[in-house]
């Protein structure tokens, strides 16, 4: 009998092995980018006047973070320090990650950096970037005129 070699199914049986090591353990795409560095998840949705930003950052205080708009971007970076703990006993296992993050989310559209809002409240970071009035006004609806019969 003679069988076709498909160098392909030698790596999709390893990476089988491979993620039976792993089991539960491994981390959310949304979370990990480039690099390995987790960064905050997002969810971004946009309305006639402008764009809402939602982050998830638990664990982390207003202070510990840096926001910075433009026009066409939101830079934002902080630090989840870690808590020390004094005793001896027992043996702790974390799956926290502590530490230093940056994310540059870029925008769909040009939005006035100079009135956006921000709430922070139970680690969600809500953003409302209002867009320029170029934006607003980019979609001009044209009307057919029907010639007299």
């Amino acid at each position: 009998m003679l069988v076709r070699y498909n160098p392909w199914q030698e790596l999709n049986t390893l990476e089988r092995h491979i993620n039976g090591l792993f089991g539960d353990t491994r981390v959310s795409s949304a979370r990990v980018e480039k690099g390995f560095i987790r960064v905050p998840a997002a969810e971004l949705y946009e309305t006639d006047d402008a764009i809402h930003l939602k982050l998830e950052l638990p664990g982390l205080e207003a202070k510990d973070l840096d926001i910075q708009v433009t026009e066409d971007a939101v830079h934002i970076s902080g630090e989840r320090k870690s808590e020390t703990k004094t005793e001896n006993t027992g043996t702790t296992k974390s799956e926290f990650y502590y530490g230093k993050f940056q994310r540059v989310i870029p925008l769909s559209a040009r939005i006035q950096n100079t009135n956006v809002t921000a709430d922070y409240k139970d680690g969600i970071l809500n953003l409302t970037l209002p867009k320029s009035e170029q934006e607003k006004n980019k979609v001009v609806k044209v009307n057919l005129e029907q010639p007299a019969a």
